[in-house]
């Protein structure tokens, strides 16, 4: 992929150019131009006034939340109950008071600051892409209640970054796709405006290592200032941080890889539902099979990787709940028709063989974790047609083949 070798030749140049590593931590030697040039392209990828550089969005996450709520007097944190265990970390760090909300339930949320005190300062934690699910967070409604009672809105966007939005910058941009492609400023009037605190990751779309949040000047210079974990740290080497460079001004740019990623998503879903394969529903890129038992879920993973060479992670409890244990499957744009189909027949193989749950079965059970149960809205994707460059009527496969030509 053209991105992709981009990334690698400026990442080999910089190699050649700086060496391995950085030499010491951000405050002492280890701090170069290169740094500053990648966080003044994210703070406007994200339409803040700055970015700050982490070592893994896990320390971004664990330091930011660890730090603003012990410098926030009496600071009481409301915490979605599916937040990534980085998040849950900075919480438990920060010794705040911790209320947790029940997932994307925006009226349990308010049920919760309605109980604290107006003058307390309050922390909003919740994530755009939930991975396990694959659900998306009703961001614009947290932001709302956030400014409703007065609260910080501290935003993830790690599963969402590079991979939605006209330029890459995550759900809460997406959400104004037209007006944010036509004028990315803060100001316009969009979402991103209503987000004080966002965190991101460069190891997933962006293709190498580290992550970051992005806010306002006195934010960022607060958690410079006081957080353990970026002050007390080796900064991550010239090298990557050039790539992430690269890879983020690439991906503001080319919409293919996003385009490409959507469509295999719903064809992949859309394949398992004709043959009655249990997906959670969710309108993202992730495709959660529902297996229901820790065991035969391993079996199903252990299967796919030794007799059809796929790799499929199991997820297990205490990930997800008792019961609804699941292989996680995430589409890439690299992933072409032929291996799409060679998936989905690994799947049924290994469905006929373990005689695992298929829908119909979760129907006949009651249902479980949005599949087979009755009255169930269907979900429909967060990208749209038109956005994915789609006319009306052209199949899934059609599509694709058009971008990959186009490309």
């Amino acid at each position: 992929p053209p991105g992709s070798s981009l990334v690698l030749t400026i990442t080999r140049c910089t190699l050649d150019c700086y060496g391995a590593g950085a030499g010491g931590t951000r405050n002492i030697a280890g701090n170069a131009n290169l740094h500053l040039l990648l966080e003044s392209e994210l703070a406007n990828l994200h339409h803040m006034d700055g970015a700050l550089v982490f070592t893994s969005c896990y320390v971004a996450n664990d330091a930011t939340l660890s730090t603003l709520a012990s410098k926030l007097p009496g600071c009481v944190i409301f915490s979605d109950a599916a937040n990534h265990a980085s998040m849950i970390q900075g919480i438990r760090h920060s010794k705040a008071v911790k209320k947790i909300f029940r997932h994307n339930d925006v009226s349990h949320l308010e049920e919760l600051l309605q109980t604290v005190d107006p003058a307390v300062p309050k922390i909003i934690a919740f994530e755009s892409v939930y991975s396990m699910s694959g659900s998306i967070a009703p961001i614009d409604d947290i932001c709302n209640l956030a400014k409703k009672y007065g609260a910080i809105t501290f935003l993830d966007e790690v599963h969402a970054v590079g991979m939605y939005g006209p330029r890459g910058a995550g759900v809460a941009e997406h959400l104004d796709f037209e007006l944010n492609a036509t004028k990315p400023v803060r100001g316009n009037g969009a979402i991103m405006d209503k987000v004080d605190i966002v965190s991101g990751t460069l190891g997933k779309a962006f293709g190498v290592v580290g992550g970051y949040i992005a806010g306002s000047e006195a934010l960022i210079d607060m958690i410079r200032s006081y957080a353990p974990g970026f002050i007390f740290t080796t900064s991550l080497p010239p090298a990557v941080v050039s790539g992430a460079l690269t890879a983020i001004q690439y991906l503001k740019t080319s919409t293919r890889e996003r385009q490409l990623q959507q469509l295999n998503t719903r064809l992949l879903k859309a394949r398992l539902a004709e043959l009655d394969i249990p997906v959670v529903p969710n309108p993202s890129h992730i495709v959660p099979v529902l297996v229901g038992e820790a065991e035969v879920c391993k079996r199903a993973s252990d299967q796919l990787l030794r007799e059809h060479n796929i790799y499929v992670q199991s997820i297990n409890s205490p990930t997800v709940a008792t019961g609804e244990e699941r292989l996680r499957i995430t589409p890439t744009p690299g992933h072409d028709l032929a291996m799409l189909n060679e998936l989905v027949g690994a799947l049924e193989q290994v469905w006929q063989r373990n005689s695992f749950k298929r829908v119909s079965d979760w129907v006949s059970d009651g249902g479980r974790a949005g599949v087979g149960i009755p009255g169930m809205k269907k979900v429909e994707p967060i990208w749209t047609d038109k956005q994915l460059d789609v006319g009306a009527g052209i199949a899934d496969e059609a599509a694709i083949a058009q971008i990959g030509v186009a490309a």
